[in-house]
């Protein structure tokens, strides 16, 4: 299928946001492939034996995405980037729900890739994570807004930049401080200045 341009997808948006439903079918074919890659790269990071699969969990997202009421979407920027946000949820909801139904008491492990775009330790699983992004929305929420954009939507750093409403020098700067406080977090270890 050939790639709409940006003005159409937010042509069909803002029409969806009104509550159009013929906008929102329009849009899920237009939109489905660079869901299919978003969710594809949230499962690589997954653990090998995971149960969901791109597809179900794009249509689980879609569902989500569908469902929210008041949602103005205002352009493919910001669309992609709470499609990653949801995804996200719906991989801590299953870890969760896995880790309950098993009653492991402990946490599932993600296999994270080497050489991905933010480094942490190979050994974080999803619901660490969760629970550190968590924390960094309350220390700063602008910081972990770009680590969901950029680590779990996959946006560019002109894309992070625009959704934001900041420079990109400012996205390359905070997105190094921001991987730096992950990391640490992740790994136990107390940013500078903070007690153990």
């Amino acid at each position: 299928m050939k790639n709409p341009s940006p003005p159409e997808l937010t042509r069909l948006l803002k029409a969806w946001s009104e509550g159009d439903p013929a906008a929102g079918e329009e849009l899920l074919p237009l939109v489905y492939d660079e869901l299919r890659r978003q969710a594809a790269r949230h499962l690589r990071r997954e653990r090998s034996d995971h149960t969901l699969r791109p597809t179900a969990l794009v249509h689980e997202a879609y569902l989500r995405l569908a469902g929210q009421q008041r949602a103005q979407w205002e352009s493919r920027g910001q669309f992609f980037a709470v499609a990653a946000q949801v995804m996200r949820r719906v991989l801590v909801d299953h870890a969760r729900e896995r880790a309950a139904a098993k009653r492991l008491g402990g946490r599932l492990r993600v296999e994270l890739e080497e050489g991905l775009a933010i480094e942490l330790p190979p050994d974080a699983d999803v619901l660490a994570v969760d629970e550190a992004l968590r924390e960094l929305a309350l220390l700063d929420p602008r910081r972990a807004r770009l680590v969901e954009l950029r680590f779990f939507g996959g946006l560019t750093g002109e894309e992070t930049a625009a959704a934001l409403g900041v420079s990109e020098a400012t996205v390359t700067r905070e997105w190094r401080l921001a991987r730096a406080w992950l990391f640490r977090r992740l790994r136990g270890t107390p940013a500078p200045g903070e007690a153990r």
